[in-house]
């Protein structure tokens, strides 16, 4: 049977400029601190609070690897830990663009992640059952994602 895909909410994640690291052993090291946001959607609502934060790689061949971990406050007072796995890529002129807060088309570039949740909110644990897969857009000071149940 092949997976299908149901839209569960939009995650708006405020970020502040990255920390440049440099290169390190393991390559080019971005920290992007998150200061806020919301989210919206069919099966949550709430906020997303700062104090997180994205620690990237990018990779010698240019692809970002993207480790996100921050907290989400439903409407009802919830709180639910986000551990968000991605990959971005595209044309070294496109990176270049998004890299300098310019806007992108997120058409020019690839931008997939998967999230994971834990919390301890009993009418939140469909959130810790299912595997969840969402698709970003990155604009100069946030960050968009659709995330998907995968059924």
């Amino acid at each position: 049977m092949s997976p299908a895909l149901d839209f569960a909410f939009r995650l708006r994640v405020a970020v502040a400029p990255a920390l440049e690291l440099g290169e390190t052993q393991a390559g080019r090291r971005r920290i992007v601190p998150i200061t806020g946001g919301s989210v919206e959607g069919p099966r949550l609502s709430g906020r997303v609070l700062p104090g997180g934060a994205d620690w990237q790689i990018i990779r010698a061949d240019g692809c970002a690897e993207l480790t996100a971990r921050y907290t989400l406050e439903t409407e009802d007072g919830a709180l639910i830990a986000v551990v968000n796995r991605g990959l971005r890529h595209g044309p070294p002129e496109v990176i270049a663009r998004l890299t300098a807060g310019e806007p992108v088309d997120p058409a020019a570039y690839y931008f997939r992640c998967t999230p994971s949740f834990e919390t301890a909110a009993p009418a939140q644990q469909w959130l810790t059952r299912a595997v969840f897969l969402g698709s970003g857009v990155r604009r100069p000071d946030t960050v968009e994602i659709a995330v998907y149940a995968v059924l």
